[in-house]
């Protein structure tokens, strides 16, 4: 490391090789302040479940209207939400935690193309990452359930690193509900096929880790019925 660094070092003038360490070091800090940002306003709010799903998603939809329906019964369970705080499926998720009288909160990530956070989020409890790093551990942290409704790649990457953690033990297990089946079996159906039967990558108990649904109903009692035999506490 000690040698590729004095590599670097030869190819740069002092003065911008100085300002190249600068940079790095100012960076540190950057993320430093947006994790002590997200603890200080996360740890005060309780228990909160997380709403995953496009951003492209209109209100006219099906599957708004039912992220909506699932945030609002999970205020009345007790429940804050936690969304991604930008349009779409995280707005839904903020207006039906708005309708329920319950915590909304969004933590919202600069873009160049999206988003602005949405109207719905309580004035106190937006946050707003530059980093995606630190905006996923803020999610996998204070969120006691996961509701993933059908969305693109950044879903399937919060998803799928939910379920790295929780395999491998680095965080507590907390249920995972998948929000469509039209739109989510034909997935883990290959997941089975594959990753499971034919090259042997998982075991038969990772499988376990999610539960996919159709309805609000559905997604609140696997929540509701994990709680009933695990106590709420932050996941690390």
């Amino acid at each position: 490391m000690i040698e590729n660094e004095e590599l670097l070092r030869d190819a740069f003038s002092q003065k911008d090789w100085q300002e190249i360490k600068a940079n790095d070091t100012w960076q540190i800090f950057k993320i430093m302040s947006e994790f002590v940002e997200g603890f200080e306003k996360l740890a005060r709010i309780g228990p909160c479940v997380s709403i995953f799903g496009s951003a492209r998603t209109k209100p006219d939809h099906k599957y708004y209207e039912l992220a909506e329906e699932i945030a609002y019964q999970l205020t009345q369970h007790g429940y804050g939400i936690i969304t991604g705080g930008g349009p779409g499926i995280m707005e839904a998720g903020n207006l039906g935690a708005k309708r329920g009288k319950g915590k909304s909160v969004g933590v919202n990530i600069d873009l160049p193309f999206e988003q602005e956070p949405n109207m719905f989020i309580d004035a106190d409890k937006l946050i707003n990452f530059d980093y995606f790093f630190v905006r996923k551990v803020m999610f996998v942290k204070y969120s006691q359930g996961f509701v993933v409704m059908p969305g693109g790649f950044g879903t399937l990457d919060e998803l799928f690193e939910s379920l790295t953690l929780i395999q491998t033990m680095k965080i507590a297990h907390f249920p995972i509900v998948l929000v469509g089946k039209s739109y989510w079996t034909g997935l883990f159906d290959w997941v089975k096929e594959q990753m499971l039967h034919a090259e042997h990558n998982i075991s038969s108990e990772d499988l376990e880790l999610v539960k996919i649904v159709d309805s609000a109903d559905e997604a609140i009692h696997i929540i509701n019925d994990f709680y009933s035999r695990y106590i709420l506490k932050p996941n690390f």
